[in-house]
């Protein structure tokens, strides 16, 4: 049994292109479990005109896992996500129509509508894909007050007025950029010049309605009616809820480019100092599908309902992005889905082999794929439960050694795709008790959020869209061939199994994972 010291966590801040050791800006009492360490997060939530595709998702699965990893680590999480629901244009580079405007538009709906069903539907995935609520979903129209006082504290020494808004000047601030790198031969992107503006990469703080229009959204403003910019926004919400400096702040690696940079050069400007508001930045690397249909403008993207809807258990996905370092690319392809999936099956089974049974513990995703929408609760701000000791003490030699193994995996820049391997480690384990096999498995799942204590092998069962035959059904033409074969009437087995493909039914006789059927998508 291991008693060497737990390691320190250390994370890859973008800010800096370095592992650092995380160190809260709120360190807590030492020794006073009233008052431990705390961890302020804030990820970059959607922009609710569309539904989220699964490569969105993926920056929620990284950010769910990360804040997972600091309440294993001890730590009291408080994670913010915001919904944008005005002021992100169609063009990151600051161009274009507002996206919110431009869906209502088409759609011909209110805008407020829009944003109502498209934050549902956020919220459904989050919830099929067992990410855990934050402390507090910040609403961007919510804050409008307090993003034109924050623009007003601002505006006289970093902004200047144009005929369209109020533009943020970033040369006004030191170093603009060192997140995106613009300004070295290793930059990831240059931003493209703007009429009007005094630099291309100047920025809207406010943009006014044009004469003669009237948007659905729009507010009075010292500079005219009009709406916020969208990386205005995050630099309000992130301040009034976390404070300024907090922990950590996370996104999608586009936004590193454009819209952190952005953040940070406000929050300069605001706090009067180099101080980017988050001391650690960090940015999920994209999904990668060949064939073109991750874009919301290719029409049948791809989402999570389109995962479940074609027999998919969403937390397959899950397990297919931990299967990847969150720096690293993730090839999406159906053939990778179904290997998640199968690898999934193997775990769910391990730990319905387990002793003392479930006691009635309730599978928390039904055979929908969990694809429901959250009951009125799950939107109310609440703070995360507090993290328990993860396994009984005292702990046998081996379960202290597999989870230190883990805790010094997580602890590497959440190295997920080696966490998975111990947790298949612990499945492979024999001849150990199985109540010390089970409170492993906790512990670990406890991080990557598999739900493999409640889970169930019917779930992962998710019935097509187009299938045609119900479950039910199914279960009593295999029992009746179960018994067909075992009277040795073969030619009434073949006959059911032939109804059963028909029906698009995949018999699996002899499938190594004791799996009895699939339905075709």
């Amino acid at each position: 049994m291991t008693d060497a010291p737990a390691p320190p966590l250390k994370l890859f801040n973008s800010l800096t292109r370095r592992l650092e050791i995380f160190e809260p800006v709120h360190p807590g009492v030492p020794g006073d479990p009233a008052n431990p360490p705390e961890a302020r997060v804030y990820s970059c939530g959607p922009t609710v005109y569309n539904y989220p595709h699964i490569g969105n998702m993926r920056a929620y699965v990284f950010a769910d896992t990360l804040g997972r990893t600091l309440s294993f680590k001890g730590y009291k999480l408080t994670h913010v996500i915001n919904i944008t629901d005005v002021g992100h244009l169609t063009d990151d580079a600051d161009a274009g129509e507002d996206k919110l405007e431009k869906a209502a538009a088409e759609k011909a709906q209110s805008i407020w509508d829009i944003a109502r069903h498209y934050t549902e539907a956020y919220w459904a995935d989050v919830k099929a894909l067992n990410i855990r609520q934050p402390a507090h979903w910040s609403i961007a129209t919510d804050y409008v007050p307090q993003m034109i006082e924050f623009a007003k504290a601002i505006a006289d020494k970093h902004c200047y007025e144009l005929d369209s808004g109020l533009y943020f000047d970033t040369s006004t601030v030191a170093d603009y950029g060192r997140l995106a790198r613009h300004a070295t031969d290793e930059g990831e992107s240059r931003i493209d010049p703007v009429d009007g503006k005094r630099h291309p990469a100047d920025f809207a703080i406010w943009r006014k309605t044009p004469p003669g229009e009237k948007r659905q959204m729009e507010w009075d403003s010292p500079w005219g009616k009009g709406a916020p910019g969208w990386h205005l926004e995050c630099s309000v919400m992130s301040e009034a809820l976390l404070g300024f400096p907090f922990d950590i702040h996370t996104g999608g690696i586009d936004h590193r480019e454009i819209h952190h940079p952005n953040e940070i050069a406000q929050n300069q400007a605001h706090s009067c100092s180099a101080d980017s508001g988050a001391r650690i930045w960090m940015h999920n690397n994209f999904l990668v599908e060949r064939s073109g249909k991750m874009s919301k403008s290719s029409g049948e993207f791809l989402r999570v309902q389109l995962l479940i809807d074609k027999g998919y258990h969403p937390l397959a996905y899950r397990l297919m992005c931990l299967q990847a370092h969150y720096r690293s690319e993730l090839e999406f392809s159906w053939e990778g889905l179904g290997a998640a999936l199968t690898r999934l099956k193997r775990l769910v089974m391990a730990v319905e082999k387990l002793d003392p049974p479930r006691n009635g513990e309730v599978a928390s995703h039904s055979d929908d794929g969990g694809g429901r929408r959250p009951s009125a609760d799950a939107v109310q701000d609440r703070q995360p439960p507090p993290p328990a000791s993860p396994v009984p003490l005292p702990v046998p030699g081996w379960v202290a050694d597999l989870l230190a193994k883990f805790d010094a995996a997580m602890s590497d820049d959440l190295n997920t795709p080696v966490a998975l391997t111990l947790l298949e480690e612990a499945a492979a384990m024999k001849k150990v008790d199985a109540s010390q096999k089970r409170a492993a498995f906790a512990a670990m799942d406890a991080v990557l959020g598999l739900d493999l204590l409640t889970i169930e092998r019917a779930d992962l069962r998710v019935r097509p869209k187009t299938a045609t035959i119900a479950q039910e059904e199914i279960e009593t033409t295999l029992a009746k061939r179960k018994e067909a074969r075992a009277a040795k009437d073969f030619a009434t087995s073949d006959k059911l199994r032939d109804e059963l493909i028909a029906a698009g039914v995949e018999v699996m006789d002899g499938d190594p994972l004791g799996w009895d059927w699939r339905l075709e998508a």
